[in-house]
Protein backbone atom coordinates (compact mmCIF):
# COMPACT_ATOMS: atom_id res chain seq x y z
CA UNK A 1 0.00 0.00 0.00
CA UNK A 2 1.13 3.57 -0.66
CA UNK A 3 0.85 6.61 1.60
CA UNK A 4 -2.55 7.66 0.27
CA UNK A 5 -3.96 4.22 1.15
CA UNK A 6 -2.72 4.57 4.73
CA UNK A 7 -4.15 8.11 4.88
CA UNK A 8 -7.55 6.77 3.78
CA UNK A 9 -7.41 3.95 6.33
CA UNK A 10 -6.48 6.47 9.03
CA UNK A 11 -9.51 8.62 8.21
CA UNK A 12 -11.70 5.53 8.20
CA UNK A 13 -10.25 4.52 11.57
CA UNK A 14 -11.05 7.90 13.11
CA UNK A 15 -14.62 7.68 11.78
CA UNK A 16 -14.95 4.14 13.15
CA UNK A 17 -13.58 5.19 16.54
CA UNK A 18 -16.03 8.10 16.66
CA UNK A 19 -18.94 5.74 15.97
CA UNK A 20 -17.76 3.32 18.67
CA UNK A 21 -17.38 6.11 21.22
CA UNK A 22 -20.88 7.32 20.29
CA UNK A 23 -22.26 3.86 21.09
CA UNK A 24 -20.28 3.88 24.36
CA UNK A 25 -21.71 7.29 25.25
CA UNK A 26 -25.28 6.11 24.61
CA UNK A 27 -24.66 2.96 26.66
CA UNK A 28 -23.28 4.94 29.59
CA UNK A 29 -26.20 7.37 29.39
CA UNK A 30 -28.67 4.50 29.48
CA UNK A 31 -26.71 2.93 32.33
CA UNK A 32 -27.17 6.10 34.37
CA UNK A 33 -30.79 6.66 33.37
CA UNK A 34 -32.20 3.14 33.80
CA UNK A 35 -30.32 2.05 36.87
CA UNK A 36 -32.76 4.17 38.87
CA UNK A 37 -35.88 2.41 40.02
CA UNK A 38 -39.19 4.14 39.91
CA UNK A 39 -40.36 6.07 42.95
CA UNK A 40 -42.73 3.23 43.70
CA UNK A 41 -39.75 1.09 44.67
CA UNK A 42 -38.26 3.70 46.96
CA UNK A 43 -34.96 5.23 45.86
CA UNK A 44 -32.67 2.27 45.39
CA UNK A 45 -30.86 1.14 42.30
CA UNK A 46 -31.49 -2.03 40.39
CA UNK A 47 -27.99 -2.68 39.11
CA UNK A 48 -29.02 -5.94 37.44
CA UNK A 49 -31.06 -3.96 34.93
CA UNK A 50 -28.06 -2.04 33.61
CA UNK A 51 -25.14 -4.40 34.20
CA UNK A 52 -24.98 -5.59 30.59
CA UNK A 53 -25.36 -2.14 29.08
CA UNK A 54 -22.65 -0.83 31.42
CA UNK A 55 -20.33 -3.58 30.23
CA UNK A 56 -21.27 -2.69 26.64
CA UNK A 57 -20.18 0.91 27.26
CA UNK A 58 -16.80 -0.24 28.60
CA UNK A 59 -16.28 -2.68 25.72
CA UNK A 60 -17.15 -0.02 23.11
CA UNK A 61 -14.68 2.35 24.77
CA UNK A 62 -11.92 -0.26 24.52
CA UNK A 63 -12.78 -0.95 20.86
CA UNK A 64 -12.85 2.79 20.17
CA UNK A 65 -9.39 3.09 21.73
CA UNK A 66 -8.07 0.29 19.49
CA UNK A 67 -9.60 1.84 16.35
CA UNK A 68 -8.20 5.25 17.24
CA UNK A 69 -4.75 3.79 17.96
CA UNK A 70 -4.71 2.18 14.51
CA UNK A 71 -5.90 5.46 12.95
CA UNK A 72 -3.10 7.43 14.60
CA UNK A 73 -0.55 4.77 13.60
CA UNK A 74 -1.69 4.81 9.96
CA UNK A 75 -1.66 8.61 9.92
CA UNK A 76 1.99 8.50 10.93
CA UNK A 77 2.81 5.88 8.29
CA UNK A 78 1.04 7.88 5.58
CA UNK A 79 3.03 11.01 6.45
CA UNK A 80 6.30 9.20 7.08
CA UNK A 81 6.71 10.83 10.48
CA UNK A 82 5.21 10.99 13.95
CA UNK A 83 1.56 12.11 13.64
CA UNK A 84 1.81 15.31 15.68
CA UNK A 85 2.50 17.96 13.05
CA UNK A 86 -0.78 19.90 13.16
CA UNK A 87 -3.89 20.47 15.25
CA UNK A 88 -5.83 17.60 13.68
CA UNK A 89 -3.12 15.09 14.48
CA UNK A 90 -2.57 16.51 17.96
CA UNK A 91 -6.31 16.27 18.63
CA UNK A 92 -6.75 12.64 17.62
CA UNK A 93 -3.59 11.66 19.49
CA UNK A 94 -4.73 13.67 22.50
CA UNK A 95 -8.08 11.86 22.43
CA UNK A 96 -6.13 8.60 22.34
CA UNK A 97 -4.06 9.60 25.38
CA UNK A 98 -7.18 10.73 27.23
CA UNK A 99 -8.88 7.41 26.53
CA UNK A 100 -5.79 5.50 27.66
CA UNK A 101 -5.71 7.48 30.92
CA UNK A 102 -9.38 6.73 31.53
CA UNK A 103 -9.02 3.01 30.77
CA UNK A 104 -6.06 2.77 33.13
CA UNK A 105 -8.01 4.58 35.86
CA UNK A 106 -11.01 2.35 35.13
CA UNK A 107 -8.85 -0.73 35.71
CA UNK A 108 -7.04 0.73 38.71
CA UNK A 109 -9.82 2.60 40.53
CA UNK A 110 -13.03 1.08 39.06
CA UNK A 111 -14.39 4.44 37.89
CA UNK A 112 -17.04 3.17 35.49
CA UNK A 113 -19.23 6.06 36.63
CA UNK A 114 -16.93 8.46 34.76
CA UNK A 115 -17.70 6.82 31.42
CA UNK A 116 -20.43 9.31 30.51
CA UNK A 117 -18.41 12.59 30.74
CA UNK A 118 -15.29 10.88 29.37
CA UNK A 119 -16.96 9.55 26.22
CA UNK A 120 -18.70 12.90 25.73
CA UNK A 121 -15.34 14.72 25.94
CA UNK A 122 -13.79 12.27 23.47
CA UNK A 123 -16.67 12.72 21.03
CA UNK A 124 -16.35 16.51 21.21
CA UNK A 125 -12.60 16.28 20.56
CA UNK A 126 -12.91 13.88 17.63
CA UNK A 127 -15.91 15.72 16.20
CA UNK A 128 -13.98 18.99 16.24
CA UNK A 129 -10.95 17.29 14.69
CA UNK A 130 -12.98 15.78 11.85
CA UNK A 131 -15.20 18.77 11.02
CA UNK A 132 -12.98 21.80 11.72
CA UNK A 133 -9.33 20.83 12.14
CA UNK A 134 -8.83 18.20 9.45
CA UNK A 135 -5.99 18.74 7.01
CA UNK A 136 -4.55 16.21 4.54
CA UNK A 137 -1.48 14.26 5.52
CA UNK A 138 1.65 16.20 4.55
CA UNK A 139 5.37 16.51 5.43
CA UNK A 140 6.46 18.50 8.47
CA UNK A 141 7.28 22.17 8.28
CA UNK A 142 11.07 22.68 8.60
CA UNK A 143 10.95 23.92 12.21
CA UNK A 144 9.35 20.66 13.35
CA UNK A 145 11.95 18.36 11.80
CA UNK A 146 13.74 17.48 15.00
CA UNK A 147 14.03 14.51 17.39
CA UNK A 148 12.68 16.87 20.04
CA UNK A 149 9.29 16.69 18.35
CA UNK A 150 8.87 13.14 19.64
CA UNK A 151 10.10 13.99 23.13
CA UNK A 152 8.37 17.32 23.68
CA UNK A 153 5.02 16.71 21.98
CA UNK A 154 4.52 13.15 23.24
CA UNK A 155 4.95 14.27 26.85
CA UNK A 156 2.62 17.22 26.25
CA UNK A 157 -0.05 14.93 24.80
CA UNK A 158 0.14 12.47 27.69
CA UNK A 159 0.05 15.31 30.21
CA UNK A 160 -2.94 16.89 28.50
CA UNK A 161 -4.87 13.62 28.51
CA UNK A 162 -4.36 13.11 32.26
CA UNK A 163 -5.09 16.78 33.02
CA UNK A 164 -8.38 16.50 31.15
CA UNK A 165 -9.33 13.37 33.07
CA UNK A 166 -8.55 15.14 36.34
CA UNK A 167 -10.70 18.07 35.24
CA UNK A 168 -13.63 15.76 34.49
CA UNK A 169 -13.37 14.39 38.02
CA UNK A 170 -13.07 17.90 39.52
CA UNK A 171 -16.12 19.01 37.54
CA UNK A 172 -18.04 15.98 38.78
CA UNK A 173 -17.02 16.89 42.33
CA UNK A 174 -18.42 20.41 42.00
CA UNK A 175 -21.73 19.19 40.56
CA UNK A 176 -22.23 16.65 43.33
CA UNK A 177 -21.08 19.11 45.98
CA UNK A 178 -23.76 21.57 44.85
CA UNK A 179 -26.41 18.84 45.01
CA UNK A 180 -25.37 17.86 48.53
CA UNK A 181 -25.40 21.45 49.74
CA UNK A 182 -28.90 21.90 48.31
CA UNK A 183 -30.54 18.94 49.99
CA UNK A 184 -28.91 15.79 48.66
CA UNK A 185 -27.95 14.00 45.48
CA UNK A 186 -30.57 13.03 42.90
CA UNK A 187 -31.19 9.33 42.37
CA UNK A 188 -28.90 9.01 39.35
CA UNK A 189 -25.96 10.38 41.37
CA UNK A 190 -26.34 8.21 44.46
CA UNK A 191 -24.05 5.48 43.16
CA UNK A 192 -21.21 7.89 42.38
CA UNK A 193 -18.25 7.94 44.80
CA UNK A 194 -18.07 10.11 47.88
CA UNK A 195 -16.80 13.66 47.47
CA UNK A 196 -13.62 12.86 49.39
CA UNK A 197 -12.86 10.01 46.95
CA UNK A 198 -13.30 12.31 43.94
CA UNK A 199 -11.15 14.97 45.57
CA UNK A 200 -8.31 12.53 46.22
CA UNK A 201 -8.46 10.95 42.76
CA UNK A 202 -8.30 14.31 40.99
CA UNK A 203 -5.30 15.29 43.12
CA UNK A 204 -3.47 12.01 42.53
CA UNK A 205 -3.81 12.33 38.76
CA UNK A 206 -2.38 15.86 38.76
CA UNK A 207 0.43 14.91 41.14
CA UNK A 208 1.26 11.92 38.94
CA UNK A 209 1.52 13.83 35.67
CA UNK A 210 2.84 17.23 36.82
CA UNK A 211 6.52 16.12 36.68
CA UNK A 212 5.93 14.98 33.10
CA UNK A 213 4.45 18.37 32.19
CA UNK A 214 7.46 20.03 33.81
CA UNK A 215 9.74 17.90 31.65
CA UNK A 216 7.68 18.80 28.57
CA UNK A 217 8.14 22.53 29.20
CA UNK A 218 11.89 22.07 29.73
CA UNK A 219 12.18 19.92 26.60
CA UNK A 220 10.37 22.62 24.63
CA UNK A 221 12.89 25.20 25.82
CA UNK A 222 15.81 22.98 24.79
CA UNK A 223 14.20 22.45 21.38
CA UNK A 224 13.68 26.21 21.00
CA UNK A 225 17.39 26.81 21.62
CA UNK A 226 18.31 24.23 18.99
CA UNK A 227 15.83 25.62 16.43
CA UNK A 228 15.94 29.37 17.06
CA UNK A 229 19.04 29.98 19.16
CA UNK A 230 17.24 30.92 22.38
CA UNK A 231 15.70 28.91 25.21
CA UNK A 232 12.80 31.24 25.89
CA UNK A 233 11.25 34.09 23.91
CA UNK A 234 7.85 34.64 25.57
CA UNK A 235 6.12 33.40 22.46
CA UNK A 236 2.34 33.11 23.19
CA UNK A 237 2.44 29.32 23.31
CA UNK A 238 5.52 29.31 25.52
CA UNK A 239 3.90 31.85 27.81
CA UNK A 240 0.66 29.90 28.21
CA UNK A 241 2.52 26.63 28.73
CA UNK A 242 4.32 28.37 31.61
CA UNK A 243 1.01 29.76 32.93
CA UNK A 244 -0.39 26.21 32.93
CA UNK A 245 2.67 25.01 34.82
CA UNK A 246 2.27 27.79 37.40
CA UNK A 247 -1.47 27.09 37.78
CA UNK A 248 -0.99 23.38 38.44
CA UNK A 249 1.99 24.11 40.71
CA UNK A 250 -0.26 26.46 42.68
CA UNK A 251 -2.90 23.71 42.87
CA UNK A 252 -0.40 21.20 44.28
CA UNK A 253 1.10 23.79 46.61
CA UNK A 254 -2.34 24.77 47.91
CA UNK A 255 -3.16 21.17 48.71
CA UNK A 256 0.15 20.17 50.27
CA UNK A 257 1.12 23.26 52.24
CA UNK A 258 -2.09 25.28 52.71
CA UNK A 259 -4.36 22.28 53.06
CA UNK A 260 -6.90 23.17 50.40
CA UNK A 261 -9.42 20.40 49.83
CA UNK A 262 -12.78 19.99 48.24
CA UNK A 263 -14.51 22.87 46.50
CA UNK A 264 -11.62 25.35 46.41
CA UNK A 265 -9.18 22.73 45.15
CA UNK A 266 -11.63 21.58 42.46
CA UNK A 267 -12.11 25.12 41.16
CA UNK A 268 -8.35 25.68 41.08
CA UNK A 269 -7.91 22.40 39.20
CA UNK A 270 -10.49 23.50 36.62
CA UNK A 271 -8.81 26.88 36.27
CA UNK A 272 -5.44 25.23 35.61
CA UNK A 273 -7.05 22.92 33.06
CA UNK A 274 -8.70 25.88 31.33
CA UNK A 275 -5.29 27.47 30.75
CA UNK A 276 -4.14 24.27 29.01
CA UNK A 277 -7.27 24.20 26.82
CA UNK A 278 -6.89 27.90 25.99
CA UNK A 279 -3.33 27.28 24.85
CA UNK A 280 -4.39 24.22 22.87
CA UNK A 281 -7.38 25.80 21.10
CA UNK A 282 -7.10 29.59 20.95
CA UNK A 283 -3.33 30.05 20.66
CA UNK A 284 -2.98 27.30 18.03
CA UNK A 285 -5.84 28.53 15.83
CA UNK A 286 -6.05 32.29 16.32
CA UNK A 287 -2.77 33.12 17.99
CA UNK A 288 0.42 34.28 16.34
CA UNK A 289 3.98 33.18 16.90
CA UNK A 290 6.44 30.47 16.03
CA UNK A 291 4.33 27.69 17.59
CA UNK A 292 1.13 28.01 15.57
CA UNK A 293 1.09 24.77 13.60
CA UNK A 294 -2.65 24.21 13.28
CA UNK A 295 -2.34 23.63 9.52
CA UNK A 296 -5.59 25.57 8.95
Amino acid sequence: MNSSDFAYLSNYGVDTATALFAVAFIAHALDVAFSVRSSEVKTKFDFSRTKRIGVLGAVMTVLGFIALFIAVLFRGISAGRVPWGNMYEFSITGALAFTAAYLFALWKYKIKWLGLPVTLSILLTLGTAITILYVPSAPLVPALKSPWLVIHVSTAIISGGVFLLSNCIAGTYLILDKYERNGGRPQWALKLPALETLDQLSYRLVAFVFPLWTFSVIAGAIWAEAAWGRYWGWDPKETWAFITWVAYAAYLHARVTVGWRGRKAAWLCLFAGSTFLFNYVYINIWGSGKHTYSGL
